[in-house]
C-alpha cells in the first residue's frame, strides 16, 4: 500500500494529506480535542459512545478516533496515507497507550478485500475523506456495507458548486502536479480562503476552528486536496436512501466546503450489533 501511495505522490496524482496532518498535531491541545468531542456528540445525537463499535474510515490526524475513544467507543482507524496512519498512532500512544480497544491500520477504503474482513460497526465515520479517493461513488458504496443494522453513518462530502468546483479542481490538480506553483497559489487564494475567515473568527471570538480544526491547516488541505470530487446534498441522500438508510441529520452549505450527513441503516439492511 505504501508503494502505491508513494507512486501516486511522485506522479502528482495525490496530495500528501499526512504531511499536513503531522503539522496540525503540533497545535493540537485539550481545547481542540474537546471541540471535536462536542461536534461528534452533537451530530450523532448522543452523550457518549459506550459499548459502541466505531470505524474511522480515513482517520487523518486521528483526532476523531481519539474523540470517539474518549466517548467510550472501541475504535478501528485506518487511512491510505502512511503519514496519516502515523499521526493516528501517535495520538493513540499519547492518550491511550497499549489500549486493546483502539486499533490503527494502513488500508484503503477502495480495498474491498480489506473491508470485507472488518465486519460491521455501530458508527461509521468518514468526514471529508471519500471525495479524495479518486473514486468517490465507489467509496460511498463501500462504506455502506460496514454499517450495522440500526447503525449510524456520519459523512462529510464537498458541496457541488458547479463551475466554482471545476475551478477548484484545476487549482488543486495544479498544486499537486507542479510544486513550483504551490506558494503562488497559496498567496493568491489565502486572502479569500484564510485571512477573511480568520478575521471573522477573530472578531466573533471564535478563533478556535469548529470541530477542533485549524484555519491554516484547513487552508493547505483545501488548496492542495486532490483527488477532488463533489456532490449535491440531494444526490447523497438519494444514494443512501436506495441502500436502506434514513437521513437523521444534515448540515448543508451554500458555499464551498462540506455538507454533513448522518444516516441510520434500517435493521433489515444489516446485521444488528448487540
Amino acid at each position: 500500500m505504501d508503494q502505491n501511495h508513494a507512486a501516486e505522490i511522485h506522479r502528482g496524482q495525490r496530495f500528501e494529506f499526512g504531511v499536513n496532518w503531522a503539522r496540525f498535531l503540533t497545535v493540537l491541545d485539550e481545547s481542540r480535542i474537546d471541540q471535536a468531542v462536542a461536534s461528534l456528540t452533537a451530530m450523532l445525537g448522543v452523550t457518549d459512545l459506550k459499548g459502541k463499535h466505531f470505524l474511522d474510515a480515513g482517520s487523518g490526524s486521528g483526532l476523531f478516533s481519539l474523540a470517539a475513544r474518549r466517548l467510550g467507543a472501541s475504535v478501528h482507524s485506518f487511512d491510505y496515507d502512511p503519514r496519516s496512519v502515523a499521526c493516528t498512532q501517535e495520538l493513540k500512544r499519547l492518550y491511550f497507550p497499549d489500549d486493546s480497544e483502539w486499533m490503527v491500520e494502513e488500508a484503503s477504503v477502495l480495498d474491498c478485500d480489506y473491508l470485507a474482513k472488518l465486519g460491521q460497526f455501530d458508527v461509521v465515520y468518514s468526514w471529508g475523506v471519500l471525495h479524495h479517493t479518486g473514486a468517490m461513488w465507489q467509496a460511498l458504496d463501500n462504506v455502506a456495507a460496514l454499517v450495522a443494522g440500526q447503525g449510524q453513518l456520519f459523512l462529510a462530502i464537498y458541496n457541488d458548486q458547479g463551475w466554482v468546483s471545476r475551478y477548484w479542481h484545476a487549482v488543486k490538480r495544479t498544486y499537486v502536479r507542479y510544486p513550483l506553483t504551490r506558494w503562488p497559489l497559496l498567496l493568491v487564494h489565502a486572502p479569500y480562503s484564510f485571512f477573511a475567515p480568520w478575521l471573522v473568527h477573530a472578531l466573533t471570538g471564535r478563533l478556535g476552528q469548529a470541530r477542533g480544526m485549524s484555519l491554516w491547516h484547513d487552508l493547505i488541505d483545501w488548496i492542495g486536496g486532490y483527488p477532488f470530487e463533489v456532490a449535491q446534498p440531494a444526490e447523497i441522500v438519494s444514494f443512501y436512501r436506495n441502500k436502506g438508510f434514513t437521513l437523521s441529520e444534515m448540515k448543508t452549505t451554500s458555499r464551498l466546503g462540506c455538507n454533513e450527513f448522518v444516516f441510520v441503516r434500517e435493521p433489515s439492511a444489516g446485521r444488528v450489533i448487540r
